[in-house]
Order: C-alpha cells, then structure tokens, then sequence
C-alpha cells in the first residue's frame, strides 16, 4: 500500500486520468474494502481538521503581561513593597491587572471562532467499502474511498468526479461566490485556478443539487479548506502598534536604568550613603515609569472593539484595531465571503430601457415554475414581485383613503 500524503500528484489531481489516479490511490470503482480502509485510516490517524490546541485560560492570561513596559511596572511594584510603600504598589498592580484582564476577556471570547468553522464540516456520507454502499462518519473516509454524493450532502474531503448527473455545487464557503457552480468529469490543465476546477469537489461545499460519484484524494490538512484552518491556527504577525509599544518600552527601560546608574554614581561620588543612594535610585525608577499607560491603550482598545461589536465586526485580537484604523485603502472580496450572499431585485425594464410590470410578472412566472436546484436568482424575482404586489395593494388602499377623505371635504 502506498503512503497516503502530500504528492505532486495530489496536488494537480484534477488533471490526471482517472485510471492513473486510481492506480495511484490503489483504488478500484467499486472502493476500499473495510481491512484496507481501516489501515489507511490508522497510517493518517483520522481526517478530521484539528483543532488549534486550546493553551487555557490561565496561558491566555498570563501572556498579556509579556510587554516590556508592564514588566517594568511589576518591577516597580516590587520596589514599592520593597520601599515599604505598599499603597503606591498596590495602585501599580490594580492598574496592571486591569489592563490584563480587558486583553484576556477579548481574546477569550475569540478563542472558538476556528472551532465553529470547523463544525460546519462535521458530517457524515455514504462510501463504497466492499462494493457495497455504506454510511460512515466524515472522519473515516481516507484517500482511496469512493463517495457517493447526492442534493444536500455536505462535502468531506477533496475528492476527483468519476460520473455525475446534472451536479451542481455551492462553493460560497472557498470561493464566496453565492450561486452554484455545475460539476462534471473529464481532464483540465494543471494550472487552472480553484473556482473553474470543474471535475473537483471540496471540502467544506456542499451539494445542491444532481448526484455524483467521487474518488477521495485529499483528507483533512491536505484539502483547500483544512489548509485555509491550518492558516488560522498560526501565530498571527506582530503589528505594527504592539511592534511600536514594545520599543518605546525598551527605550524607557534603557533611559530608566542609565538614570538610575548615573545617580546611584552621583551620591555614592558625592559620599552620600550607599544604601540611601541606593533606595533613592530605585525609588526614582518607581516614579519614572508610566503607570497608568497600559490600562489608559487597553481601555481605548477595549472601547473601540466594543463599537466595532456594535457594527457586527468581530475583533480577535484589540492591538488590530490600531493596523485597522491606520489603513487609507482596504482591498476586499467582492461577494459572498463579506456580504450576506443574498441577490436582491432592484428593477424591471423592458429592451427599451423602461420599467415593465409584464416584465416582471413573466419574469416571475418563469421563476415559479422553474424546477431544479434553488437558484438565488428564482427566489429574488419571487420576493421582489411578491413586494411590488404588496406594495401595490398598499398604495391602492392609500388611493381609496385620499378619494374618500376628500369625498367627506366635498359634502361639507
């Protein structure tokens, strides 16, 4: 049995013969048997898209004190205690672990947005195992596998079209695009781009309508849409605000400790005490340090999230809203991926450029009785003729209050 992974030919699979990558994935048209597809499925240990490892709540928390200035501001609160100035050391602290707790409840509560998405693909489908079909869970199909497909099936994993009738396929989930996109089999260049591959099908889409039978090529990490997760599960870049904060606290660390040098030398030169010089130092470096500077970035951080929530825009990270509002112009996809996806009616002409109420009603009565999979077109003809009747018997019954209204002025 050959090694099922990340290969050249998995990767343009849309563009080898269907016997050469049945061969491939040592795989016939009648499927695995059930010995065989457990081995694969034991070699690749599943797959289901992981999910990123959850480092806890107490992970989440500590980390929001790894900026250099809050670092100083633990130091001087230590000192403060050390200077048996307990009330200034517990302002610092306060301050401090407010600021931790605005950063921590924010990305908490950003901390399943992964996990959701990967629900959607949670599913299960019918496969050939034993020439036979049979339902297993979306976890078991491995490479090799033939899935049977059919409308309103979800799509587990990559998989290459042996046969297909009258299939089409909403690909909103990789593509954005909103209406659906008809498969069929046959061979395509290698370097055809992801929304024309006509003969694939990928996980995370779903089927609309017709019914197909597909071999599995990809699984998991290797599919489009587990590597769009795998995305998501990286560490995101440092930007450019928490990049400017962390050097302005290395510069306020470095001018701290040369002043603290340089007057801790100027008493010990001047014969003062070397434990008052000392003390007195320190306290200089308790007092040079901004306090209230994290709470006051992570209070207007926290505000400016919580707006943005009120605008139904979700911030993960509250250090982005700073890269966000520095932006003077933001590229974005055109359709479904940030609209809701939905096709409105906005008129009906006629050829001549003219509104047509026949227009519409033919339009309509094409649209009721068209049959097939549900077409996003279909459905706003219908409920834009169904609000231009509505409005229509609206404005009629307006006309008969004004005529009777002005019947009763006409009798006085």
């Amino acid at each position: 049995m050959r090694v099922m992974g990340t290969n050249h030919k998995t990767e343009i699979f849309w563009s080898i013969p269907t016997a050469e990558l049945l061969g491939f994935l040592s795989t016939s048209e009648n499927g695995l048997t059930d010995d065989e597809a457990n081995l694969r499925l034991i070699k690749q240990w599943g797959n289901i898209i992981s999910a990123p490892r959850y480092s806890g709540d107490l992970r989440i928390f500590v980390s929001q004190f790894k900026s250099p200035i809050i670092l100083i501001l633990i130091f001087a609160s230590l000192l403060s205690f050390f200077l048996h100035d307990a009330p200034d050391a517990l302002i610092i602290l306060g301050i401090i672990l407010i600021s931790g707790f605005l950063g921590f409840w924010q990305e908490r509560g950003a901390v399943g947005t992964v996990n959701k998405l990967l629900k959607m693909v949670q599913t299960k489908t019918v496969v050939l195992r034993d020439g036979q079909e049979k339902e297993i869970a979306a976890g078991e199909v491995v490479p090799g596998d033939i899935v049977i497909l059919s409308a309103g099936a979800s799509i587990p994993v990559d998989c290459f079209i042996l046969e297909s009738k009258d299939l089409f396929i909403n690909e909103a989930t990789l593509t954005g695009e909103t209406y659906p996109v008809e498969k069929t089999g046959g061979i395509l260049p290698p370097q055809t781009p992801l929304a024309q591959r006509k003969n694939a099908l990928f996980m995370g889409t779903y089927v609309v309508s017709g019914t197909t039978r597909a071999v599995v090529v990809r699984t998991g990490k290797e599919t489009e849409f587990g590597r769009v997760s795998e995305r998501l599960k990286l560490k995101p870049p440092e930007t450019e605000f928490e990049h400017g904060l962390k050097r302005f606290g290395y510069f306020l660390m470095e001018v701290t400790l040369l002043l603290v040098i340089a007057i801790f030398a100027v008493n010990v030169y001047l014969a003062r005490p070397v434990l008052d010089a000392f003390l007195f130092s320190l306290a200089l470096a308790v007092g040079l340090t901004p306090q209230l500077l994290p709470a006051i970035v992570s209070v207007n951080l926290a505000h400016g999230a919580r707006r943005m929530a009120q605008k139904k825009v979700i911030v993960k990270r509250l250090a982005s809203i700073e890269n966000f509002g520095s932006m003077n112009v933001l590229c974005s996809d055109k359709t479904g991926t940030l609209t809701e996806g939905l096709v409105t009616l906005n008129s009906f002409m006629d050829v001549g450029g003219n509104e047509n109420e026949k227009v519409l009603l033919y339009s309509y009565l094409n649209s009721f009785f068209e049959k097939g999979f549900t077409n996003p077109m279909d459905e706003a003809v219908r409920s834009g003729e169904e609000e231009q009747r509505h409005n229509q018997k609206i404005d009629n019954q307006l006309k008969a209050v004004k005529i009777l209204q002005s019947d009763k002025k006409n009798e006085y």
